[in-house]
């Protein structure tokens, strides 16, 4: 019998003593994913910050007979730590998953901290990495030696820390076949990048959204002419693009008017909508830094928790075609590019609603403008498989354990793409998808910030569930 008492202070003492040092210093390197640092490995951030985890838990795991660390460097790719800790049982395997590289800087950042200075205020740690993702290999690590130092039986564990996440993982496929044999099959999956509705009880990920990405470009002129020479009869791309858009949602509500972009929801989804909505009230939306007087999109919470979660959206992250405001003449602009980013539903087939939005925009341009909607390649998101019965209840004693309170589900609006891939390759697999990214805590804005104390509920929380799961495997 494990002693929960004694796990909860192990694991609390060993955050106090041993992560936050580590991973302050983490949060000081600038290692932003290759999207955002094309020249990563010449910069070398990426390798500072995987030594500085490799030397953490290569100190750590000597206490775990026979475990063995590598950093594995498939050519021209990013790095990936694989560590691999024989259990009590080693004919079962349980996969920990995270990642190390990082979003870039954004504006906006408190006064006297950004987002390579890290600083602690109280439960939270602020800085760029610090809850999305560079948690995941101390957390994982230290809830096994909890486990170690109570000499409490486990299956074979390996953790795997990818460095290419934040870019869409396309590093990790080659990674994941590399390392076939020496996965196995996993009968239990456990990702630590994900959110929670708050931290007051432990959250499962019960889906992840897909996403369609591309540049829609709209151009009307070679070069820029006199407003007052053309407007009138040059139509305006911004114009132009602003119909388009039009096509794809109705600007009055937000909603996409693609029918195909939308999939039936699971009764058991709306249910747990419905129940997060119950426990979270109106930080549903509360959490988020509305300016002024700005409403949300319904005042129906638990319509808002879908919207977030099982229905399509679109966001504009990027223009360009406009100089700042300070620099713009009378000028009416030769084109515009708009960076589109549509949210799908979990279930839906990314490649399928990419060439669907692709056709709508491309088809009939007003005015026979030069009009392209320059795709990426989707990513089709996730749903989690029924939980097993043994797990359901080894993950409501552990939120009871480590927080007190009973365990919550919801899905995220988010990705990660490993998820998808594996629910693909491993089909009889189970999944504890959980994080510690709650209200306010930013992931990829300004003043992102770890809540310390949910960090430590969550790593005793995997714990107890990594004990369940070898009573499990035992009693089949």
């Amino acid at each position: 019998m494990m002693d929960t008492n004694k796990l909860k202070t192990f694991c609390d003492a060993q955050w106090d003593e041993s992560v936050i040092p580590s991973i302050t210093d983490y949060i000081r390197i600038p290692n932003k994913s290759p999207a955002f640092d094309p020249k990563w490995a010449e910069h070398g951030y990426m390798d500072k910050a995987v030594s500085l985890m490799e030397n953490w838990a290569r100190d750590k795991i000597n206490a775990l007979q026979g475990a063995t660390l590598e950093v594995i460097r498939l050519e021209g790719r990013t790095p990936l730590i694989f560590i691999d800790l024989p259990g009590n049982k080693n004919d079962d395997t349980i996969l920990l998953y995270g990642h190390l590289d990082k979003q870039p800087e954004m504006k906006g950042w408190f006064e006297g901290s950004g987002p390579w200075e890290p600083r602690r205020d109280g439960d939270k740690l602020y800085g760029r990495g610090s809850a999305d993702d560079g948690y995941a290999i101390y957390a994982s690590i230290t809830a096994l030696l909890a486990l170690q130092d109570q000499n409490i039986p486990r299956a074979r564990c390996v953790i795997v820390i990818e460095a290419c996440e934040e870019s869409g993982s396309y590093d990790l496929p080659f990674y994941i076949d590399h390392l076939t044999d020496r996965l196995g099959q996993p009968s239990l999956v456990i990702c630590l990048d994900s959110g929670c509705g708050n931290y007051d009880q432990l959250w499962l990920t019960t889906s992840l959204r897909g996403i369609a990405m591309g540049v829609l470009k709209v151009r009307v002129l070679t070069e820029g002419v006199h407003s007052g020479d053309a407007s009138g009869i040059v139509p305006s791309s911004f114009r132009i693009t602003r119909n388009l858009l039009s096509r794809v949602e109705d600007e009055a509500t937000g909603a996409i008017k693609l029918q195909d972009l939308y999939v039936q929801v699971p009764p058991q989804r709306i249910e747990q909508a419905k129940q997060a909505a119950k426990i979270l009230g109106k930080e549903v939306f509360n959490k988020l830094p509305f300016a002024g007087a700005t409403r949300p999109m319904s005042e129906d919470l638990t319509d808002l928790v879908l919207n977030r979660t099982w229905r399509p959206q679109l966001a504009i992250t990027a223009i360009d075609g406009y100089p700042l405001p300070e620099n713009g003449g009378n000028v009416l602009l030769p084109y515009s590019s708009t960076k589109l980013s549509f949210r799908l539903p979990p279930t839906a087939n990314a490649d399928k609603a990419t060439a669907l939005i692709k056709k709508t925009l491309e088809s009939d341009p007003p005015y026979g403008a030069e009009v392209e909607f320059d795709a990426e390649h989707g990513q089709s998101g996730w749903e989690a498989p029924k939980l097993a019965g043994w797990l359901e209840k080894s993950v409501e004693a552990a939120s009871q354990m480590a927080f007190g309170k009973p365990a919550a589900y919801m899905g995220e609006g988010g990705s990660i793409p490993f998820m998808g891939m594996l629910g693909e390759k491993f089909p009889k697999t189970q999944f504890v998808i959980t994080g510690v990214l709650g209200p306010h805590s930013n992931a990829h804005g300004p003043n992102e910030f770890l809540h310390v104390p949910t960090a430590k509920k969550v790593t005793a929380s995997i714990a107890q569930i990594v004990a369940d799961h070898h009573t499990a495997i035992e009693g089949r």
